[in-house]
């Protein structure tokens, strides 16, 4: 079976170059297939490109070469509508502050995602909230509750949806080693769950075990994780 059947995302030959006096090249002939359901972890440093590359991903920015893929149509066939409900109804976002409006409960914040959609799966969101330990404190606002807290309403604002896609950008970067494994476990037993892939970008080998799959950007370029 070739790699790319059952494709979800193709990546064919990318790149992304942001212009200006000196030209920079973020990413560089990048090939990368992912599969409903997989987990993908992203290792590299500050950067390296990862973003970026989960920018293309969500349809944010635009390639400067290659081709981009979801669901065999084109990126380029996107129009910003069309990007705007893919994200809204496809995509799930994870980051490392946690990015709760601070103005509301953490229950209106879990809550926001289903609202935007048309529909409100209250069973699910309390059956989520009770398997992140976050119950007693959905009537809380952000600042009143831990990061770890603050991580888990928003592991669970991105899932209740049911995405087919995680996008995590260094979503344990700014938590404690304990409290950031338990929040990539649970991501991964909810990803499971609902068969949603998920591409994570780390600097933590200990939170990138929890994916079947681990690459390395060096310099914009994709390479096996040795």
């Amino acid at each position: 079976m070739n790699d790319a059947d059952n494709a979800m995302i193709t990546l064919e030959k990318i790149s992304k170059i942001y212009p200006g006096a000196v030209p920079v090249t973020a990413l560089t002939q990048i090939d990368l297939v992912i599969k409903p359901g997989e987990r993908l972890a992203l290792l590299g440093k500050s950067g390296s490109g990862k973003s970026t590359l989960l920018n293309l991903l969500a349809l944010i920015d635009k390639p400067s070469g290659g081709r981009l893929t979801i669901d065999d149509r084109a990126a380029e066939d996107f129009s910003e509508n069309d990007a705007t409900r893919y994200r809204r109804r496809d995509l799930g976002f994870i980051f490392q502050f946690f990015n709760l409006l601070p103005t509301l409960t953490l229950r209106e914040n879990i809550c926001l995602p289903m609202e935007l959609l048309g529909h409100d799966d209250h069973g699910l969101m309390m059956e989520l909230c009770r398997e992140a330990g976050i119950c007693d404190q959905l009537d809380r606002y952000p600042e009143e509750v831990s990061g770890g807290e603050q991580q888990r309403a928003a592991v669970i604002r991105a899932l209740v949806k049911k995405p087919r896609l995680i996008l995590a950008d260094e979503p344990t970067g700014n938590l404690d080693l304990d409290t950031g494994l338990h929040i990539v476990s649970l991501m991964n037993e909810i990803c499971d769950r609902f068969n949603t892939a998920l591409v994570m970008v780390t600097h933590s080998r200990e939170a990138a075990s929890v994916c079947s799959r681990r690459l390395k950007i060096i310099d914009g370029r994709l390479l096996p994780d040795v």
